[in-house]
């Protein structure tokens, strides 16, 4: 992980039952930078969120984050 880089997501996967929530999600978000998160109902936005400040655990993937 770069110094600028503040978190590096990788391949991150959660499934509810027989429904497959996120599917090898990986990102990095850069020190400075602004991001968002766009996509229709149902695609996963709030489950990602959930998974990456911890209130449902990944199946499967990592997560770094700096500092």
């Amino acid at each position: 992980m770069s110094t600028s880089t503040l978190l590096k997501i990788a391949d991150v996967s959660k499934r509810f039952g027989g429904l497959q929530a996120l599917s090898g999600v990986s990102l990095t978000i850069e020190q400075g930078q602004i991001y968002g998160l766009i996509g229709p109902n149902g695609a996963g936005k709030t489950t990602f969120f959930n998974v990456i400040t911890g209130l449902y655990q990944p199946d499967t993937g990592s997560f770094e984050l700096a500092g």
